[in-house]
Protein backbone atom coordinates (compact mmCIF):
# COMPACT_ATOMS: atom_id res chain seq x y z
CA UNK A 1 0.00 0.00 0.00
CA UNK A 2 1.40 3.38 -0.19
CA UNK A 3 1.82 5.57 2.49
CA UNK A 4 -0.37 8.35 3.34
CA UNK A 5 0.67 11.66 3.36
CA UNK A 6 1.17 13.81 6.13
CA UNK A 7 -2.06 15.33 5.32
CA UNK A 8 -4.21 12.58 4.74
CA UNK A 9 -3.31 11.14 8.09
CA UNK A 10 -4.05 14.69 9.79
CA UNK A 11 -7.81 14.08 7.60
CA UNK A 12 -8.36 10.73 8.66
CA UNK A 13 -7.25 11.38 12.40
CA UNK A 14 -8.77 14.85 12.19
CA UNK A 15 -6.00 16.60 13.31
CA UNK A 16 -5.70 20.24 12.56
CA UNK A 17 -2.70 20.59 10.53
CA UNK A 18 -3.88 24.27 9.24
CA UNK A 19 -5.37 27.46 10.22
CA UNK A 20 -6.33 30.94 8.77
CA UNK A 21 -5.83 33.64 10.68
CA UNK A 22 -8.31 36.66 8.74
CA UNK A 23 -5.99 39.59 10.78
CA UNK A 24 -8.62 42.18 9.66
CA UNK A 25 -11.80 42.93 6.99
CA UNK A 26 -10.44 46.34 5.71
CA UNK A 27 -8.07 46.61 2.96
CA UNK A 28 -6.71 49.88 1.34
CA UNK A 29 -8.15 48.52 -2.15
CA UNK A 30 -11.91 48.41 -2.91
CA UNK A 31 -11.70 45.33 -4.98
CA UNK A 32 -15.06 45.14 -7.28
CA UNK A 33 -15.69 41.47 -6.66
CA UNK A 34 -14.43 40.99 -3.18
CA UNK A 35 -16.56 39.45 -0.89
CA UNK A 36 -14.93 40.49 2.05
CA UNK A 37 -13.28 43.85 2.39
CA UNK A 38 -14.19 46.90 4.35
CA UNK A 39 -13.14 50.33 4.77
CA UNK A 40 -8.86 50.64 5.33
CA UNK A 41 -10.46 53.34 8.06
CA UNK A 42 -13.03 51.29 9.50
CA UNK A 43 -13.10 52.40 12.79
CA UNK A 44 -16.07 49.81 13.61
CA UNK A 45 -14.06 47.27 12.48
CA UNK A 46 -11.11 47.50 13.49
CA UNK A 47 -12.16 47.98 17.35
CA UNK A 48 -13.57 43.92 16.89
CA UNK A 49 -10.55 42.57 15.63
CA UNK A 50 -8.53 40.15 17.58
CA UNK A 51 -5.96 41.65 19.61
CA UNK A 52 -2.31 40.09 19.96
CA UNK A 53 -2.42 39.03 23.22
CA UNK A 54 -6.31 37.05 21.98
CA UNK A 55 -3.86 35.69 18.75
CA UNK A 56 -0.73 34.59 21.13
CA UNK A 57 -3.24 32.45 22.86
CA UNK A 58 -4.94 31.18 20.18
CA UNK A 59 -1.80 29.80 18.40
CA UNK A 60 -0.71 28.23 21.63
CA UNK A 61 -4.56 26.39 21.07
CA UNK A 62 -4.02 25.57 17.81
CA UNK A 63 -0.36 24.32 18.68
CA UNK A 64 -1.49 22.16 21.25
CA UNK A 65 -3.78 20.21 18.81
CA UNK A 66 -1.48 19.69 15.92
CA UNK A 67 -1.43 22.81 14.27
CA UNK A 68 1.84 23.09 11.61
CA UNK A 69 0.76 25.87 9.47
CA UNK A 70 -0.63 29.21 9.49
CA UNK A 71 -1.70 31.28 6.60
CA UNK A 72 -1.88 35.42 7.82
CA UNK A 73 -5.03 36.94 5.57
CA UNK A 74 -7.63 39.64 5.54
CA UNK A 75 -8.79 41.89 3.97
CA UNK A 76 -5.27 42.91 3.89
CA UNK A 77 -3.25 41.57 6.64
CA UNK A 78 -0.59 44.52 6.59
CA UNK A 79 -2.82 47.39 7.68
CA UNK A 80 -2.32 46.18 11.00
CA UNK A 81 -0.51 48.30 12.88
CA UNK A 82 0.66 44.86 15.20
CA UNK A 83 1.80 43.16 12.10
CA UNK A 84 4.99 42.26 12.96
CA UNK A 85 4.66 41.48 16.21
CA UNK A 86 1.91 38.98 15.36
CA UNK A 87 3.97 37.21 12.48
CA UNK A 88 6.93 36.72 14.72
CA UNK A 89 5.08 35.57 17.94
CA UNK A 90 3.20 33.17 15.78
CA UNK A 91 6.32 31.99 14.17
CA UNK A 92 8.26 31.73 17.54
CA UNK A 93 4.90 29.32 18.43
CA UNK A 94 6.87 26.96 15.80
CA UNK A 95 4.27 27.95 13.16
CA UNK A 96 5.04 28.02 9.04
CA UNK A 97 3.60 31.21 8.40
CA UNK A 98 2.30 32.12 4.94
CA UNK A 99 1.26 35.71 4.09
CA UNK A 100 -1.87 36.88 1.43
CA UNK A 101 -0.98 40.81 0.24
CA UNK A 102 -1.69 42.71 -2.35
CA UNK A 103 2.01 43.91 -1.76
CA UNK A 104 0.52 47.51 -1.89
CA UNK A 105 1.86 48.33 1.97
CA UNK A 106 5.11 46.31 1.78
CA UNK A 107 8.23 48.89 2.90
CA UNK A 108 11.64 48.23 3.81
CA UNK A 109 10.36 46.95 7.33
CA UNK A 110 8.09 44.51 5.87
CA UNK A 111 10.91 43.26 3.67
CA UNK A 112 13.39 43.10 6.72
CA UNK A 113 10.71 41.27 9.04
CA UNK A 114 10.69 38.51 6.15
CA UNK A 115 14.46 38.46 5.27
CA UNK A 116 15.13 38.15 9.21
CA UNK A 117 12.01 35.87 9.53
CA UNK A 118 11.73 34.04 6.23
CA UNK A 119 7.76 32.99 5.61
CA UNK A 120 6.93 29.68 4.21
CA UNK A 121 5.42 32.00 1.45
CA UNK A 122 3.96 35.63 0.28
CA UNK A 123 1.18 34.98 -2.01
CA UNK A 124 0.65 38.31 -4.29
CA UNK A 125 -2.94 38.97 -5.74
CA UNK A 126 -1.94 40.55 -9.09
CA UNK A 127 -5.16 42.27 -10.49
CA UNK A 128 -4.61 43.97 -13.78
CA UNK A 129 -0.51 43.79 -15.79
CA UNK A 130 -1.05 47.47 -16.64
CA UNK A 131 -2.03 50.57 -14.69
CA UNK A 132 -5.72 51.00 -16.64
CA UNK A 133 -6.79 47.30 -15.61
CA UNK A 134 -5.38 47.17 -12.53
CA UNK A 135 -7.02 50.24 -10.89
CA UNK A 136 -10.12 49.22 -12.65
CA UNK A 137 -10.32 46.69 -10.49
CA UNK A 138 -9.12 48.30 -7.32
CA UNK A 139 -10.62 51.17 -7.88
CA UNK A 140 -7.76 53.01 -5.93
CA UNK A 141 -5.79 56.00 -7.36
CA UNK A 142 -2.18 55.12 -7.39
CA UNK A 143 -2.58 51.15 -6.23
CA UNK A 144 -1.00 49.81 -9.50
CA UNK A 145 2.49 52.00 -8.98
CA UNK A 146 2.49 51.15 -4.94
CA UNK A 147 1.78 47.39 -5.77
CA UNK A 148 4.92 47.25 -8.55
CA UNK A 149 7.01 48.64 -5.39
CA UNK A 150 6.51 46.38 -3.04
CA UNK A 151 6.55 43.44 -5.06
CA UNK A 152 9.58 44.62 -6.36
CA UNK A 153 10.92 44.78 -3.09
CA UNK A 154 9.54 41.54 -2.03
CA UNK A 155 11.16 39.88 -5.44
CA UNK A 156 14.80 42.16 -5.19
CA UNK A 157 14.75 40.69 -1.26
CA UNK A 158 14.34 36.77 -2.15
CA UNK A 159 11.40 36.53 -0.50
CA UNK A 160 9.32 33.19 -1.87
CA UNK A 161 6.64 35.18 -3.85
CA UNK A 162 3.42 33.26 -5.42
CA UNK A 163 1.18 34.46 -7.44
CA UNK A 164 -2.81 34.85 -8.10
CA UNK A 165 -5.49 36.72 -9.66
CA UNK A 166 -9.50 37.01 -9.60
CA UNK A 167 -10.63 36.73 -13.48
CA UNK A 168 -13.45 39.09 -13.56
CA UNK A 169 -15.25 40.89 -16.18
CA UNK A 170 -12.50 44.10 -15.49
CA UNK A 171 -9.55 42.27 -16.69
CA UNK A 172 -10.36 39.30 -18.81
CA UNK A 173 -9.15 40.91 -21.88
CA UNK A 174 -5.77 41.35 -20.15
CA UNK A 175 -5.57 38.03 -18.13
CA UNK A 176 -3.19 35.98 -21.32
CA UNK A 177 -0.46 39.12 -20.10
CA UNK A 178 -1.04 38.92 -16.08
CA UNK A 179 -0.47 35.32 -16.79
CA UNK A 180 2.59 36.10 -18.35
CA UNK A 181 3.74 38.86 -15.41
CA UNK A 182 3.45 36.68 -13.12
CA UNK A 183 5.33 33.53 -15.03
CA UNK A 184 8.08 35.87 -15.54
CA UNK A 185 8.52 36.49 -12.25
CA UNK A 186 8.32 33.43 -10.38
CA UNK A 187 8.99 29.89 -11.19
CA UNK A 188 6.15 29.06 -8.15
CA UNK A 189 2.45 28.58 -8.54
CA UNK A 190 0.76 31.15 -10.62
CA UNK A 191 -3.32 30.72 -9.96
CA UNK A 192 -5.98 32.30 -11.19
CA UNK A 193 -9.71 31.37 -10.02
CA UNK A 194 -13.07 32.79 -12.07
CA UNK A 195 -15.46 31.81 -9.87
CA UNK A 196 -16.48 34.17 -7.85
CA UNK A 197 -18.64 34.63 -4.30
CA UNK A 198 -20.96 36.79 -3.34
CA UNK A 199 -20.14 38.70 -0.02
CA UNK A 200 -20.13 37.63 3.75
CA UNK A 201 -22.13 40.93 4.66
CA UNK A 202 -24.94 40.13 2.59
CA UNK A 203 -24.42 44.47 0.64
CA UNK A 204 -26.96 44.18 -1.98
CA UNK A 205 -25.15 46.81 -3.87
CA UNK A 206 -22.14 44.87 -3.70
CA UNK A 207 -23.55 41.66 -4.43
CA UNK A 208 -24.55 43.07 -8.03
CA UNK A 209 -20.97 44.45 -8.36
CA UNK A 210 -20.04 41.08 -7.86
CA UNK A 211 -22.49 39.62 -10.33
CA UNK A 212 -21.49 42.26 -13.06
CA UNK A 213 -17.91 40.77 -12.49
CA UNK A 214 -18.73 37.69 -13.17
CA UNK A 215 -17.43 35.61 -16.40
CA UNK A 216 -20.36 33.67 -18.35
CA UNK A 217 -19.64 29.82 -18.19
CA UNK A 218 -18.40 29.70 -21.75
CA UNK A 219 -16.15 32.42 -21.36
CA UNK A 220 -14.58 30.59 -18.12
CA UNK A 221 -14.04 27.04 -19.75
CA UNK A 222 -12.39 29.05 -23.07
CA UNK A 223 -10.13 30.89 -20.27
CA UNK A 224 -9.06 27.51 -19.00
CA UNK A 225 -8.52 25.74 -22.43
CA UNK A 226 -6.71 28.26 -23.83
CA UNK A 227 -4.17 27.41 -20.25
CA UNK A 228 -2.19 24.77 -20.99
CA UNK A 229 -1.38 24.46 -17.12
CA UNK A 230 -5.12 24.75 -15.65
CA UNK A 231 -6.08 22.36 -18.34
CA UNK A 232 -3.97 20.06 -18.00
CA UNK A 233 -4.72 19.95 -14.32
CA UNK A 234 -8.07 19.51 -14.83
CA UNK A 235 -7.36 16.94 -16.84
CA UNK A 236 -4.76 15.13 -14.85
CA UNK A 237 -7.32 15.10 -11.87
CA UNK A 238 -10.77 14.29 -13.75
CA UNK A 239 -10.37 10.76 -12.42
CA UNK A 240 -11.11 12.95 -8.60
CA UNK A 241 -13.41 15.64 -10.54
CA UNK A 242 -15.86 13.41 -12.34
CA UNK A 243 -17.34 10.32 -10.03
CA UNK A 244 -19.88 8.54 -11.48
CA UNK A 245 -20.61 6.31 -8.90
CA UNK A 246 -21.44 9.41 -6.86
CA UNK A 247 -24.65 9.47 -7.99
CA UNK A 248 -25.48 6.11 -6.98
CA UNK A 249 -24.91 6.83 -3.27
CA UNK A 250 -27.23 9.50 -2.74
CA UNK A 251 -25.13 11.24 0.04
CA UNK A 252 -27.10 13.55 2.41
CA UNK A 253 -24.35 15.05 4.03
CA UNK A 254 -23.37 18.56 3.31
CA UNK A 255 -19.77 18.89 4.19
CA UNK A 256 -17.72 16.63 2.30
CA UNK A 257 -13.87 18.79 1.73
CA UNK A 258 -11.21 18.69 3.82
CA UNK A 259 -12.37 21.75 5.76
CA UNK A 260 -13.19 20.75 9.13
CA UNK A 261 -11.05 17.89 9.28
CA UNK A 262 -7.54 19.06 8.74
CA UNK A 263 -8.33 22.88 8.57
CA UNK A 264 -9.85 25.78 9.93
CA UNK A 265 -10.04 29.10 10.28
CA UNK A 266 -10.37 32.12 12.32
CA UNK A 267 -12.35 35.10 11.39
CA UNK A 268 -10.90 38.94 12.24
CA UNK A 269 -13.57 39.21 15.05
CA UNK A 270 -12.91 35.76 16.46
CA UNK A 271 -15.13 33.40 14.97
CA UNK A 272 -14.12 29.97 14.22
CA UNK A 273 -15.25 28.60 10.63
CA UNK A 274 -14.37 25.26 9.01
CA UNK A 275 -13.42 27.53 6.50
CA UNK A 276 -13.03 31.24 5.83
CA UNK A 277 -15.67 30.93 3.12
CA UNK A 278 -18.38 29.39 5.50
CA UNK A 279 -20.35 32.39 7.81
CA UNK A 280 -23.66 31.32 8.71
CA UNK A 281 -24.26 32.41 11.96
CA UNK A 282 -25.35 28.76 12.56
CA UNK A 283 -21.87 27.77 11.32
CA UNK A 284 -19.18 29.97 13.81
CA UNK A 285 -18.35 29.29 16.93
CA UNK A 286 -17.14 32.52 19.09
CA UNK A 287 -14.05 31.83 20.28
CA UNK A 288 -14.16 34.70 22.97
CA UNK A 289 -16.91 33.09 24.62
CA UNK A 290 -15.31 29.04 24.37
CA UNK A 291 -11.80 27.23 23.59
CA UNK A 292 -10.33 26.45 20.49
CA UNK A 293 -10.06 22.86 21.38
CA UNK A 294 -14.10 22.79 22.38
CA UNK A 295 -14.49 23.90 18.89
CA UNK A 296 -12.47 21.58 16.86
CA UNK A 297 -13.37 18.58 18.79
CA UNK A 298 -16.81 19.20 19.69
CA UNK A 299 -18.78 22.31 17.21
CA UNK A 300 -16.90 20.83 13.89
CA UNK A 301 -17.94 17.90 14.14
CA UNK A 302 -21.76 18.23 14.36
CA UNK A 303 -21.27 20.26 11.87
CA UNK A 304 -19.80 18.03 9.35
CA UNK A 305 -22.51 15.54 10.30
CA UNK A 306 -25.45 18.08 9.08
CA UNK A 307 -27.40 16.43 6.45
CA UNK A 308 -29.98 17.73 3.91
CA UNK A 309 -33.47 16.96 3.59
CA UNK A 310 -34.26 19.10 0.95
CA UNK A 311 -35.49 17.57 -2.16
CA UNK A 312 -33.86 19.68 -4.79
CA UNK A 313 -30.26 19.88 -3.13
CA UNK A 314 -30.59 15.53 -2.84
CA UNK A 315 -31.60 15.46 -6.21
CA UNK A 316 -29.20 17.70 -7.81
CA UNK A 317 -25.83 18.18 -5.72
CA UNK A 318 -26.47 14.77 -2.95
CA UNK A 319 -25.32 12.51 -5.78
CA UNK A 320 -23.83 15.11 -8.52
CA UNK A 321 -20.84 13.19 -10.31
CA UNK A 322 -19.23 16.47 -11.19
CA UNK A 323 -19.95 18.66 -8.04
CA UNK A 324 -16.50 18.79 -7.59
CA UNK A 325 -15.92 20.90 -11.32
CA UNK A 326 -18.59 23.21 -9.83
CA UNK A 327 -16.78 24.19 -6.56
CA UNK A 328 -20.36 23.99 -4.54
CA UNK A 329 -20.55 23.79 -1.10
CA UNK A 330 -22.15 25.14 1.94
CA UNK A 331 -20.24 28.01 2.25
CA UNK A 332 -20.63 29.45 -1.00
CA UNK A 333 -24.12 28.50 -0.88
CA UNK A 334 -24.73 30.15 1.85
CA UNK A 335 -23.19 33.10 0.45
CA UNK A 336 -25.40 32.92 -2.54
CA UNK A 337 -28.89 31.90 -0.53
CA UNK A 338 -28.76 32.06 2.32
CA UNK A 339 -29.40 28.63 2.72
CA UNK A 340 -26.33 25.65 3.28
CA UNK A 341 -27.92 23.02 1.07
CA UNK A 342 -29.25 25.33 -1.81
CA UNK A 343 -27.90 24.56 -5.00
CA UNK A 344 -26.51 27.80 -7.03
CA UNK A 345 -27.47 27.61 -10.71
CA UNK A 346 -24.46 29.65 -11.97
CA UNK A 347 -22.02 27.49 -10.16
CA UNK A 348 -23.98 23.98 -12.05
CA UNK A 349 -23.68 25.80 -15.42
CA UNK A 350 -20.13 26.45 -15.18
CA UNK A 351 -19.61 22.94 -13.77
CA UNK A 352 -21.61 21.22 -16.86
CA UNK A 353 -19.56 23.70 -19.32
CA UNK A 354 -16.18 21.90 -18.01
CA UNK A 355 -17.56 18.84 -17.92
CA UNK A 356 -18.27 18.88 -21.50
CA UNK A 357 -14.61 20.49 -22.58
CA UNK A 358 -13.15 17.86 -20.46
CA UNK A 359 -15.76 14.87 -22.21
CA UNK A 360 -14.50 16.52 -25.65
CA UNK A 361 -10.65 16.11 -24.74
CA UNK A 362 -10.93 13.02 -23.67
CA UNK A 363 -13.06 11.74 -26.61
CA UNK A 364 -10.99 13.13 -29.31
CA UNK A 365 -7.92 11.73 -27.34
CA UNK A 366 -9.59 8.22 -27.53
CA UNK A 367 -10.20 8.26 -31.22
CA UNK A 368 -7.07 9.51 -32.00
CA UNK A 369 -5.87 6.16 -29.82
CA UNK A 370 -8.18 3.78 -31.74
CA UNK A 371 -6.91 5.30 -35.15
Amino acid sequence: MPSLSLWDRAVAKRLPLSVDLELTARCNNACRHCYVNRAAGDAAARAREMDYPFLMDLADQAVSLGTLWCLLTGGEPLLREDFAEIYIGLRKKGLLVSVFTNAILVGEKEVELFKAHPPRLVEVSVYGATETTYERVTRTPGSYRAFRKGLDRLLDAGIKVRFKTMAVRSNVAELPEIADFCRQRTSDVYRFDPVLHLRVDGDRVRNEEIRAERLAPAEIVALERSDPERFGALMRNCDSLILPDRAAVGCRHLFYCTAGRAAFGVTWNGRFSLCLSLRGEEALYDLRRGSLRAAWEDFAPRLLDLKSERPEFLARCGGCPIVNLCLWCPAHAYLETGALDEPVEYFCEVAHARSRALQDVLGAGAKEGAS
